[in-house]
C-alpha cells in the first residue's frame, strides 16, 4: 500500500545548516553543497545562498565571538547546532535581519530539528551577544579572526605582501561584482551595453579591453540579451587579460593547457576569428563537457581533448604550438570573493604540492613550444610561491627560456610577470607571467 505522504521542505534555514555542515566539517566544497538548495523556491533558495556564503566567508570571526559565549565548545556530533548558532550570529551582524527576529528564528529552527534540548542554549546565547555586543566583537577583532583568514594564509600574506596583505584579506571579504566579455564576433560592446540599457540592466565598461562589461548588480544568465545565443559570456575582467597577452595572430597554433571550463579558450577564438588552430586540453572529462558547451553555445571550434597535460607523449602530434596559455592548477587564493570556502578547505601543505605539480606542467609543456613563440603562465593565485618565485625557478632551470616584460597599466610588478590583487579594477587576484623560447 502506498504512502501519501510528502517528504517535507525544509525551510531556508535549515538547509544552510546542511550545507555548511558540509563544507566546514566535511569538506564539501560550496559549489556542489548548494545543490541542495534547487529544493527551494527563489525566494528562499536566494535568502539560504546568503546565509551560506556570508556564514562561511566570515566562519572564523564568528567562531572567535561564539567561543566566548560558551562555558564549554560544542561536541563534534552538536555541530549542526553550533553551526546554528553561527547562522543567528551573522544575520545580526551582517544581516538587516531584526535582532529579536533573529533569535526567534534560529531557536525556531532548532526546535524542528532532534535537538530541541538545544533552543535554551541558542536563546541564551544570542541574547548574551545582544547584550554584550561590542566587547565580544571587538576581543574577536584583537586576534587573527579579525579578517576571516586561516592563520597559515594570513601569515604567508604577510609574508609575500607586506603591509598589504590588509588590504588583500578585507577585498577578499567583498561581495564580487558580476563581469561579461562581449562576444565582438557578434556584436560591438556599446552596442549590447545599450542592449542591456534597454533591459534595465546597468554597466560599466571595462578600461583594460574592448569586450568587458561589468554590472553593476548580478543577474542570471537567463535576464543577459542573447545570451543562449552567445552574445556574452560571464568572466571575470582579471580573467579576460589571457587572450590579450597571449596576442595570438592569424594562421598560428595554440594550445590551451588546463583549459576547463572553456572561457579563455572561447575568448582566445572570439578575438582571432576562427583563422586558427586551437587545441584544448584538461585532464577532468566532465569539466571538458563544459568547453564543448560553451564553444557550441558561442559558435566557436577547437580540438577539445581529455589528456593529461605532464604526458604530452601520449597527445601530442609533434608539431609545435606558437602559442602556449597555461592557467594552471593553483590554490585560488585571488578568487576567495567568489569562493568563500577556500578559506576553510584549502590547508598550508596544500601550496607545496601545487607549487610541484605547476613546476611538472612547465617542464613538461615547454618542449611544445616552437622557438620564439610564446608562453602565458596563469594563475588565481596570490602566493608568490606559485607565482613569481615559479617563474622564476623555471627560468633560472631552463637555459632557453626568457621572461618578457608585461608592460600594462594593471597589477603589480614582480621580479616576473604581474600579481593583480583582488578588487583591483574589480579585478580577482591572478598573476600572469609571459615567456618566450630563444
Amino acid at each position: 500500500m502506498s504512502s501519501n505522504k510528502k517528504t517535507p521542505v525544509l525551510s531556508a534555514r535549515q538547509t544552510a545548516v546542511n550545507i555548511i555542515c558540509a563544507v566546514a566539517h566535511h569538506g564539501q566544497s560550496l559549489t556542489e553543497a548548494l545543490i541542495a538548495t534547487d529544493i527551494l523556491d527563489l525566494r528562499d533558495r536566494a535568502f539560504c545562498r546568503e546565509l551560506c556564503y556570508g556564514t562561511i566567508r566570515w566562519y572564523s570571526r564568528l567562531d572567535a565571538i561564539l567561543a566566548q559565549l560558551l562555558k564549554k565548545p560544542f561536541k563534534p556530533k552538536d555541530t549542526d547546532i553550533k553551526v546554528l548558532a553561527l547562522l543567528g550570529l551573522y544575520q545580526i551582524i551582517y544581516l538587516n535581519t531584526p535582532d529579536h527576529a533573529a533569535v526567534s528564528e534560529t531557536v525556531n529552527t532548532c526546535a524542528k530539528s532532534r535537538k530541541s534540548w538545544a533552543k535554551g542554549l541558542l536563546n541564551g546565547v544570542l541574547r548574551s551577544f545582544l547584550r554584550e555586543r561590542e566587547t565580544l566583537e571587538s576581543n574577536a577583532d584583537s586576534t587573527d579572526a579579525q579578517y576571516s583568514h586561516p592563520e597559515w594564509l594570513t601569515q604567508q600574506l604577510q609574508q609575500d605582501w607586506g603591509n598589504r596583505s590588509t588590504e588583500i584579506m578585507r577585498a577578499n571579504n567583498e561581495h564580487p561584482p558580476m563581469s561579461i566579455r562581449v562576444n565582438l564576433q557578434q556584436n560591438e560592446r556599446d552596442a549590447y551595453l545599450k542592449q542591456l540599457n534597454e533591459q534595465s540592466i546597468a554597466a560599466t565598461t571595462n578600461p583594460l579591453n574592448s569586450c568587458g562589461l561589468t554590472l553593476e548588480k548580478p543577474v542570471s544568465v537567463e535576464q543577459l540579451p542573447n545570451f543562449w545565443q552567445g552574445a556574452c559570456s560571464v568572466q571575470d575582467n582579471a580573467a579576460q587579460l589571457a587572450a590579450e597577452l597571449l596576442n595570438v595572430q592569424a594562421g598560428q597554433r595554440v594550445l590551451d593547457v588546463c583549459a576547463a571550463p572553456g572561457g579563455k579558450t572561447a575568448h582566445i577564438l572570439e578575438r582571432s576569428a576562427n583563422d586558427i588552430e586551437l587545441v584544448a586540453i584538461d585532464i577532468d572529462e566532465q569539466r571538458n563537457q563544459r568547453v564543448i558547451e560553451n564553444l557550441e553555445r558561442l559558435h566557436l571550434n577547437a580540438d577539445v581533448l581529455t589528456v593529461d597535460g605532464l604526458e604530452p607523449n601520449e597527445w601530442f602530434d609533434g608539431t609545435p604550438f606558437q602559442r602556449i596559455l597555461i592557467d594552471a592548477p593553483c590554490s585560488a587564493t585571488g578568487v576567495i570573493r567568489r569562493h568563500p570556502d577556500i578559506k576553510l578547505l584549502r590547508k598550508a601543505s596544500d601550496i607545496e604540492k601545487l607549487v610541484e605539480l605547476q613546476a611538472k606542467l612547465l617542464k613538461a609543456i615547454w618542449p611544445l613550444l616552437e622557438k620564439n613563440g610564446v608562453l602565458i603562465y596563469a594563475t588565481c593565485s596570490i602566493l608568490s610561491a606559485e607565482n613569481s618565485q615559479q617563474i622564476t625557478r623555471f627560468i633560472d632551470q631552463q637555459p632557453d627560456a626568457k621572461a618578457v616584460k608585461i608592460d600594462a597599466s594593471w597589477g603589480q610588478a614582480c621580479e616576473n610577470g604581474r600579481q593583480i590583487f583582488p578588487g583591483e579594477e574589480k579585478m580577482d587576484g591572478f598573476y600572469y607571467a609571459c615567456l618566450t623560447k630563444t
